[in-house]
């Protein structure tokens, strides 16, 4: 049975942002969710991502805030900060019409000063990370007395990036007439734990994950190593040379740097990610849809609302944490009948990730050799002859018939290297391409790690007040790289070792260079063998 929006008790300005955005009947997770918090329970939602969560505890939240007040009034909790921004987006539309409630995410990675300024301005609703919000705290420049209410979003994410003190911390501030909401994929005992601790008779609800099949779509990946990606992409949609195709990635920055080099080659790229105004992307959108931009590369939350039916090619330039995202990316092609393709570019450990996403969706990816500029020019040739047989059959080529006679009377070439000047033209003068070196990470020497791993040197340690926990969601939260991925966090007062895959080696040395943690800066460099 379906649960409409506007029969629950909402505030009609949350009614009326809720048609805007174009939802009607909730999804299950709401469905069950809101009336618990709504009259005024805990509760505990076990939802995975893209079920439309964020709704089941931001809406009956901002219904409860009141506007007089220009106090903290609501906290979210998210593991990452990209998270805190989708969060603080969605809810940005709900509020869209209750004037006087102020919404402010607050992460790492932001000017702490720009952040203190907006919570001065009365600030009723925060949704930041717990390694912010903790910094906030420590500053006094949250003050918790008058919250009533609280959400853990992803609460089992952020206890895999080592945020359970800090949660707890946060938790114990927050005066005990509170509504806790927490809401979670997995409910492992650590959460249980949390539950039993801070919650009073919390009621549970519980979507289970339908099984999700994928239509017919071939799926293949290819083994890259980081640095080769984007020659590898670039060669698959040479290939392929889809009409319409989109490239996912997992974070918004990846997004930006790689229409930047896709466009820098010659490529009709656009992106769509959560920073765009909606004039932005209803331009993106447009360009994409009347065939402006033939590439559109979003992250996942950006690319909710694309509804193109003409998708040939889905490329997943990084894999997606979420089997279910990865379903939802791949769904937007093969559509009306068609068949579709979805490519994968899997560098390192990915390709574990990629065997679950394969047990969960029943299916197959294939593994395929990366295409050599000379599959390439075959390809791209072939496709060539096929479009010149067609006006052979269909036009009248006389008059060029005579041009070409004319030139070759004139001249000492024949009509067969006429054409082949002709075909290079059509293929595209750069032929030569990059190569794609087999071993390209930056060689670390021996940095006394296990195998595949890069053993780093960070400047802070425990007299710093400085815990694991803080160093892997520092990592984690910079690179976008997934928290299981890091390895040993070995911790002394004035320095820490920390293992990564030596894939992301690089990566992670170049952001934590401009990155801070607990507001310090920090120095990282490969360490020098025990």
């Amino acid at each position: 049975m379906t649960v409409r929006f506007d029969e629950m008790e909402l505030q009609a300005p949350i009614i009326r942002a809720v048609a805007d955005m174009g939802f009607e009947e909730m999804t299950p997770i709401q469905a069950g969710a809101i009336p618990i918090v709504l009259s005024g329970k805990d509760i505990i939602g076990q939802a995975q991502t893209g079920t439309g969560k964020t709704a089941a505890f931001g809406i009956p939240m901002l219904n409860s805030i009141d506007p007089k007040v220009k106090a903290l009034q609501a906290i979210v909790l998210c593991p990452t900060r990209e998270l805190a921004i989708q969060v603080s987006d969605e809810m940005h539309k709900f509020a869209k019409y209750l004037h006087g409630v102020k919404v402010l995410p607050i992460y790492g990675g932001q000017d702490i000063a720009r952040q203190i300024r907006a919570l001065k301005s009365g600030v009723q609703v925060v949704i930041g990370t717990p390694g912010r919000v903790m910094d906030h705290m420590r500053r006094k420049t949250v003050k918790f007395d008058q919250v009533k209410m609280i959400a853990l979003d992803e609460a089992d994410e952020m206890l895999n990036m080592g945020f359970r003190d800090d949660i707890e911390t946060v938790l114990k501030e927050i005066p005990e007439e509170r509504q806790t909401l927490l809401f979670s994929a997995t409910m492992p005992q650590p959460i249980r734990e949390i539950a039993r601790t801070y919650q009073k008779d919390a009621q549970e609800v519980k979507v289970i994950k339908k099984e999700l099949t994928v239509p017919k779509i071939e799926q293949y990946y290819y083994e890259v190593r980081p640095k080769n990606k984007l020659e590898v992409l670039t060669r698959l949609l040479d290939m392929y040379s889809p009409k319409l195709c989109l490239v996912f990635c997992n974070t918004k920055r990846q997004v930006d740097e790689l229409v930047s080099s896709l466009q820098s080659r010659g490529y009709f790229a656009e992106g769509l990610h959560g920073d765009l105004k909606q004039q932005q992307r209803d331009r993106v959108m447009n360009s994409f849809r009347n065939g402006k931009a033939d590439i559109l590369v979003a992250t996942d939350v950006a690319a909710r609302g694309i509804d193109v039916d003409d998708v040939e090619a889905v490329y997943n330039y990084d894999i997606p944490q979420d089997e279910e995202y990865y379903v939802h990316r791949i769904g937007r092609t093969g559509r009306a009948g068609r068949t579709g393709r979805a490519f994968n570019l899997v560098v390192g450990k990915e390709v574990y990730k990629l065997r679950d996403i394969q047990r969960y969706c029943k299916t197959k990816i294939k593994l395929q050799p990366i295409p050599s500029i000379n599959d390439v020019t075959a390809v791209k040739a072939e496709k060539i002859f096929e479009k010149v047989a067609n006006i052979i059959e269909t036009e009248d080529l006389s008059k060029m018939i005579d041009l070409i006679e004319t030139k070759v009377n004139e001249v000492d070439y024949t009509a067969l290297d006429i054409a082949a000047a002709f075909l290079k033209q059509a293929i595209g003068s750069d032929l030569s391409g990059e190569s794609i070196k087999e071993e390209t990470t930056e060689d670390f020497g021996d940095t006394g790690a296990e195998k595949g791993m890069v053993r780093l040197f960070i400047n802070l340690g425990k007299k710093q007040n400085i815990r694991p926990g803080d160093i892997l969601g520092a990592i984690a939260g910079e690179t976008g790289m997934p928290g299981k991925l890091i390895g040993s966090i070995d911790m002394f007062d004035k320095y820490t070792f920390v293992e990564v895959p030596r894939e992301y080696a690089s990566e992670v040395i170049q952001v934590m260079k401009d990155a801070k943690i607990k507001g310090k800066t920090v120095n990282i460099e490969p360490a020098n063998k025990k």
